[in-house]
């Protein structure tokens, strides 16, 4: 066996498994003037006068691709954002590029002519929204007065806070204009198909991309407590903390919760991070390795969760439990860091920083990737260790603990040689870790 190949085929394998285009292709399906849903809602398209696309996300564009595939010259027009470099050909969809995870003047344009569109949209159309993680970024139209400069301020505090992408998201929607339910409101009363490629944990549709077509269950308060909670609410522009507290107080309208807007909206999971799971088992399987499924569903501190994962590997070694050697424990989900330091990383490659001294002088080899191809602002999608890492790194002059209090794994690994670049996958369905355990 050889470690290091293997992860590769198993990660490999995994980021296949959630190709959009696919996953769209098997989800929408057009039979003449008959168009199918795979949760079961078929359509009549002789019914619809105008068919207009609409995205965001990193994933989007060969959503979009296979939308216009499946429709052709039948959609009037469309309109996506997806972050810069994941792109497809498109012919009846505007595609446009913006920054990702801290949103730019492109990513508000790009906000403010998808609301232009469907401001278009009548009672005997239909739209198709093709959403995507990355979304919210994507998407940045901040309600007046607050700016984008201010909310890309907050979206780095809280990512720097170690906030979660539902705590992010739940910010996110009481300050925007296309989240939480708002793609929707602007939308109505056209008929809406959202596909979606799910990257949060439980794939809760309201939270994928801060759900712009689905109704938003947090409130003013729920958003308040969080900048409390990270103690950043005197840390955020006046202007953020001034609104959320306005709506607390019932001055101005929450996000959309009226039954009625979202009667015509169908939402619909075309992929999500258990299906790559799952065929990161299947291929570990098929290279010798007794395998299991942690979890599809990790989420918290990425140090903790790399004990949590060393400790697993080091019991098989030492009593064959759960799994006799040679061993992979597949997982997934998406974990957060605290940065304390200035380095550059993503949580992919932390995970594996933190996990090189927990299994120095041993047998297990210790992968996390992200399947949309980017950790972090770098252009890697994680990084693997194993029991020389430590070694290596000292051989080289490195001291790990100076890089883990740094929270600088992109050059920690990239000196070993050890970082996994995989390019953009033009996919997004959070994270797969993969242990292998001789």
């Amino acid at each position: 066996m050889k470690p290091h190949d293997d992860i590769k085929a198993i990660y490999t394998k995994a980021i296949e498994a959630v190709d959009p285009y696919t996953a769209v292709r098997a989800s929408l399906i057009r039979e003449g003037n008959t168009l199918r849903v795979k949760d079961g809602h078929v359509f009549n398209l002789s019914t619809i006068k105008n068919i207009y696309v609409v995205g965001a996300g990193k994933a989007t564009a060969p959503m979009a691709k296979a939308v216009e595939d499946i429709l052709g010259d039948s959609i009037t027009q469309g309109v996506i954002a997806v972050k810069y470099g994941y792109r497809e050909k498109l012919s009846r969809i505007l595609l446009r590029e913006a920054a990702h995870p801290v949103p730019d003047e492109n990513g508000l344009k790009a906000s403010q002519e998808i609301i232009d569109l469907l401001g278009k949209a009548g009672e005997h159309d239909l739209v198709i929204s093709c959403i995507s993680g990355g979304g919210s970024a994507l998407l940045p139209y901040p309600v007046e007065p607050i700016t984008l400069a201010q909310k890309q301020d907050l979206t780095q505090k809280l990512l720097k806070s170690g906030a979660s992408i539902k705590e992010l998201n739940i910010v996110r929607k009481h300050i925007s204009r296309t989240k939480g339910g708002n793609l929707a409101l602007a939308a109505y009363p056209a008929t809406v198909i959202n596909l979606m490629m799910s990257d949060v944990v439980g794939d809760d549709m309201d939270i994928i991309a801060s759900g712009p077509f689905v109704p938003d269950e947090s409130t003013y308060a729920d958003a308040l407590s969080i900048l409390q909670r990270y103690k950043l609410t005197h840390t955020v522009a006046p202007s953020i903390l001034h609104h959320l507290e306005k709506g607390v107080k019932g001055d101005i309208p929450e996000t959309p919760k009226d039954a009625h807007i979202f009667e015509k909206v169908h939402n619909s999971i075309v992929a999500s991070n258990i299906i790559a799971c799952m065929a990161a088992y299947s291929k570990a399987c098929e290279l010798g390795y007794n395998t299991i499924i942690l979890s599809s569903r990790i989420e918290g501190d990425t140090a903790e969760a790399a004990h949590f994962h060393s400790a697993i590997a080091h019991e098989i070694i030492k009593t064959g439990n759960p799994l006799k050697t040679p061993a992979c424990i597949i997982s997934g989900g998406e974990t957060t860091v605290v940065v304390k330091g200035s380095g550059l990383g993503g949580r992919n490659m932390e995970f594996a920083m933190q996990m090189a001294p927990l299994i120095e002088n041993s047998s297990i080899f210790a992968a996390s990737v992200g399947t949309d191809g980017t950790d972090g602002p770098t252009d890697a999608a994680g990084a693997v260790a194993d029991g020389t890492t430590v070694k290596k790194a000292q051989k080289r002059g490195l001291n790990i603990d100076e890089y883990i209090n740094n929270n600088d794994s992109y050059h920690f690994f990239e000196v070993l040689g050890d970082l996994i670049k995989t390019g953009p996958t033009n996919t997004n369905v959070m994270d797969i870790r993969i242990i292998i355990v001789l």
